[in-house]
């Protein structure tokens, strides 16, 4: 066959593999997407259109480094197709790197000086630029802050004779008022302020206890729950506590990090989590996610919902907690949870984990980013993170880190799967996600896994997402972000 024949062949093929793509898109099937995408792609790789388009589809799975990679292909393909600024620019931007997005959106406008679109964007970004370069210029120093713990006394905040609301009796926070206050958050009802701090502030003491590795023992015939993402997904969180039973010593969890962000019930999650934690310390774990960052939050929407929810105080209050949360734990010394995963050296030891100063935010790279970041791959070795931050780690990584420790599995979080949970690396590598219908439009599963003592086989249980007032995914996200929802 002549040369031009094959070639108007493979455009052809590659516009078909681009239509069914552009469907599964549409259907929110984002993985498909991408790899239809990626049909057209190697068959016609100098079409901008679908470098973008496969930009756009691991945007939406918060894979930011695989987004801005795709987005430079398109740009480089066809420097004046202005979509690929602006998929580049939005993956910056999901990843707080403002400025980077500003350059982006600019160019956006000098391509397109007439859309109206680009120019409400870029006014939105250059408002994002000048909000952090304000904020940086006003910061004090780390050295010198005082935290803002220390300047509370929740005894002298005076409760209205008209709340009505959960009430917490002294200095205990019982299992009636716990029930309680979530009843009254199912109503949409916010708890007082005054019990709010007390409940903040308790578990601020109880985790800045608690080492970076935290040990957890099952005793024999005993059971044990570990759960992940749970982003403000407050009503399916309160499904899992149907279909599990309350947090209690006898029915304990670890909730595995990603309590807030994206759902808009994060404050409910977060109150609920810690008033537990402060009834029974032994009843609930807790570990740090990517999601417990000021960064994070700024972007995804917590610190909006506090802000509006309680006060600028709370913000600064939460963040002081969030640097306070383990950061991996052991159950019975055989399961490793933690909310990423694993290294890019070989060789980490549980000592090596246990000696993290986690009192911090988030650094961009070493132990704990990984730890919080990471993500497995199914080839072996190791490759670049889909996220831009943390790495891909394959089953031969996973299978030496746990012989090193003597350890039988990995548990980890942070990826949505369509089943609530993936087991991967040849058995010894389970991820578990909690937010069924992840943001309203994943269409996933969530799940759970029950281990017993002592032989710690997992049972995973999933479920389907349960209703919830009619308040948006992101409701109280950065501005500039909800645009591009």
């Amino acid at each position: 066959m002549p040369i031009m024949e094959t070639d108007n062949a493979n455009v052809k093929q590659a516009e078909d593999a681009k239509l069914l793509a552009n469907e599964a898109y549409k259907a929110h099937k984002f993985a498909q997407a991408i790899d239809l995408y990626t049909q057209a792609i190697e068959l016609n790789s100098q079409n901008a259109v679908y470098w973008a388009n496969r930009s756009i589809a691991h945007l939406k799975l918060e894979e930011y480094g695989s987004a801005i990679q795709d987005a430079s292909k398109a740009i480089e393909v066809d420097p004046k197709y202005s979509k690929g600024y602006y998929r580049r620019g939005a993956a910056y931007l999901a990843m707080g790197k403002f400025k980077e997005a500003l350059k982006d959106f600019q160019q956006v406008k000098r391509i397109c000086p007439n859309d109206p679109d680009a120019t409400k964007k870029l006014k939105e970004c250059e408002k994002a630029v000048m909000k952090l370069k304000f904020a940086e210029a006003i910061s004090v120093p780390e050295a010198e802050r005082r935290p803002v713990a220390d300047s509370i006394n929740y005894h002298s905040i005076d409760v209205e004779p008209q709340y009505g609301g959960a009430r917490i009796e002294g200095d205990v926070v019982t299992l009636d008022f716990v029930k309680k206050m979530m009843e009254d958050f199912k109503s949409q009802k916010n708890l007082h302020q005054r019990y709010a701090f007390q409940i903040v502030l308790q578990t601020k003491e109880m985790l800045q206890a608690m080492p970076s590795l935290v040990d957890i023992n099952i005793p024999e015939g005993k059971h044990f729950t570990v759960c992940g993402d749970v982003h403000g997904q407050f009503y399916d969180l309160l499904n899992i506590f149907e279909l599990n039973g309350l947090p209690s010593d006898e029915n304990p969890y670890l909730f595995n990090g990603d309590f807030v962000d994206r759902g808009s019930f994060s404050l409910e999650v977060i109150l609920t989590l810690f008033a537990f934690k402060c009834m029974s310390p032994s009843a609930i774990y807790l570990a740090r996610g990517n999601h417990e960052s000021k960064s994070m939050n700024r972007i995804y929407g917590f610190e909006g919902e506090v802000q509006s929810k309680l006060s600028e105080k709370f913000v600064e209050l939460f963040a002081e907690v969030f640097c306070c949360l383990p950061l991996a734990h052991v159950i019975n010394g055989k399961v490793f949870v933690v909310h990423g995963g694993l290294f890019s050296v070989d060789g980490v030891k549980l000592s090596d984990i246990r000696a993290i100063n986690r009192f911090c935010e988030p650094p961009e790279e070493g132990l704990m980013c990984e730890l919080l970041w990471s993500d497995p791959q199914p080839a072996p070795g190791r490759g670049p993170s889909k996220r831009g931050v943390g790495l891909s780690f394959g089953g031969d990584v996973t299978k030496r880190f746990l012989q090193e420790n003597n350890l039988d599995l990995v548990v980890r979080s942070h990826e949505v799967k369509d089943e609530g949970y993936e087991i991967e690396h040849d058995g010894k590598l389970i991820t578990v996600f909690s937010a069924p219908n992840y943001c309203d439009q994943m269409g996933n599963k969530g799940a759970f896994i029950r281990f017993e003592s002592p032989e710690l086989k997992p049972n995973i249980v999933n479920f389907s997402a349960v209703a919830h007032p009619d308040v948006k995914p992101m409701a109280y996200a950065n501005n500039f972000l909800r645009m591009f929802q």
